[in-house]
């Protein structure tokens, strides 16, 4: 039997915050950063205007796990042992036919380093969470319109798309009111942010007092990590953390050696020196994993402490956290909330007219399955004769049972349970689906058993 995973054995928690324990409004923030990338493609790089316009229906477009191959401007959904399932060229789905010409039944070209997950590559792009979702629908848009002019042979938009994006989030970018989005959200952050559940700071607060050091490790900066957290969390949220670490640079936080990526101390949000080592509690930038470790054993007393890091992003939080640092990883899987049953609640401020009015020109919920990329956990096998249809795991679902101890929809979902409760973990002598908490995908089960997959 696996042993099980209990939050109790961990001397300390670790939390991403965007997605993790900062849950945005996904509508209004999609719209607002594929906004924030195409103004700036369009005005300071001359990108085709129609880059502007977003019909309610493109949305659909987006979906978790995609990986853009960067000079075909080809879009791939990948199974677990790296073939095409689906793909499309800019928005435009190829058929079965085109998959099986243009890439046969072989591994994709790219994914030995793509499985791998090398963080940068010039070759391919891998969008695995919600900020990025904007930027795949506005990349297959870019290639839509460049093929309108001249269908290329090779690509060659990524380095605009890059320069757009270190406009709008580079370090100063906050301070200075630089590109679209930080000003928007420091504007009406009420508008982009949901405040965090009173059930998760009481549970925050719970962990805390049975002495449990509480982690924050960010890759946003500290003065939007400020902003997110008095919103979110209440202006004395700093109480809640022990450690509290911005501009982490994931995955490189977990993987880089100390000497590469030292802590930095902060005033007034801006960095100042590096330190050789992490010698106290605090509020610090950058950083890795290592010294953070050496701190821990002082803090809790113990030569190897038990950590577990809870993240949505499984290139940035999971698979790093997992491989590089061993410790135990929760997986934030908003997915897992496709299952729910939304029952609109009719307000007197706001009937459902108007609701349903505001709704249809915003993109869709970030969980619910996209029409042309189907399931983010399985697809058919495309291009079979066979009458039956075959399905398989994308590479996406295979990573999670790899590199997730537990998966959860969000942290709601296991705020109330006692510390102690006793969770089945992922394992490779248990069903693929064992870890999922509170219930496995629907697309895993079949009449409420573990669905057969090649």
């Amino acid at each position: 039997m696996t042993r099980p995973f209990s939050l109790a054995e961990c001397d300390a928690l670790g939390f991403d915050l965007d997605h993790t324990l900062c849950r945005y409004n996904s509508p209004e923030t999609a719209r607002l950063i594929y906004d924030s990338f195409a103004r700036y493609l369009v005005t300071e790089k001359g990108y085709d205007k129609e880059l502007l316009t977003v019909t309610p229906e493109s949305w659909d477009f987006c979906c978790k796990g995609l990986a853009l191959d960067l000079e075909d401007g080809n879009f791939l959904k990948l199974a677990g042992d790296g073939t095409i399932l689906r793909a499309s060229h800019g928005t435009k789905s190829m058929t079965p036919e085109e998959i099986l010409e243009i890439y046969g039944r072989r591994e994709w070209k790219h994914f030995k380093t793509f499985s791998g997950m090398v963080s940068r590559s010039a070759k391919y792009y891998c969008y695995d969470n919600y900020f990025d979702l904007p930027g795949a629908l506005l990349c297959a848009r870019i290639v839509d319109c460049l093929d309108k002019h001249d269908r290329q042979t090779k690509y060659n938009f990524w380095k605009d798309v890059i320069a757009a994006i270190q406009h709008n989030y580079k370090t100063s970018a906050f301070k200075e009111n630089c590109g679209t989005y930080f000003p928007e959200v420091k504007n009406d952050p009420a508008k982009y942010l949901q405040s965090c559940p009173e059930s998760v700071k009481k549970w925050l607060r719970q962990l805390k007092n049975a002495g449990k050091v509480l982690l924050l490790i960010t890759s946003s900066h500290s003065d939007y990590c400020r902003l997110l957290c008095e919103h979110i969390l209440g202006n004395d949220f700093a109480g809640l953390f022990d450690i509290v670490i911005t501009n982490a640079l994931k995955p490189g936080f977990f993987s880089q050696m100390p000497k590469q990526r030292p802590f930095q101390t902060l005033e007034n949000d801006e960095e100042q020196e590096a330190l050789p080592s992490l010698d106290k509690p605090g509020w610090y930038s950058q950083g890795n994993a290592t010294h953070l470790y050496e701190l821990l054993k002082k803090m809790t007393g113990k030569p190897e402490p038990k950590v577990v890091y809870f993240g949505d992003s499984m290139h940035s939080d999971i698979f790093p956290a997992r491989h590089y640092s061993n410790w135990e990883t929760v997986f934030i899987l908003e997915e897992l909330r496709g299952d729910e049953v939304m029952i609109p609640v009719e307000t007197e401020s706001e009937p459902l007219e108007k609701k349903g009015k505001y709704e249809g020109h915003h993109p869709k919920a970030p969980y619910s399955v996209s029409k042309q990329w189907g399931s983010f956990f399985v697809d058919s096998i495309s291009g079979l004769e066979s009458a039956e249809e075959t399905l398989t795991n994308t590479w996406s679902c295979k990573c999670i049972s790899a590199y997730s101890t537990i998966a959860i929809p969000r942290l709601e979902a296991i705020a109330d349970l006692p510390l102690d409760y006793r969770f089945t973990r992922f394992s490779s002598s248990s069903l693929e689906t064992a870890g999922y908490y509170p219930k496995p995908p629907r697309a895993l089960l079949s009449n409420g058993e573990p669905v057969t997959t090649k």
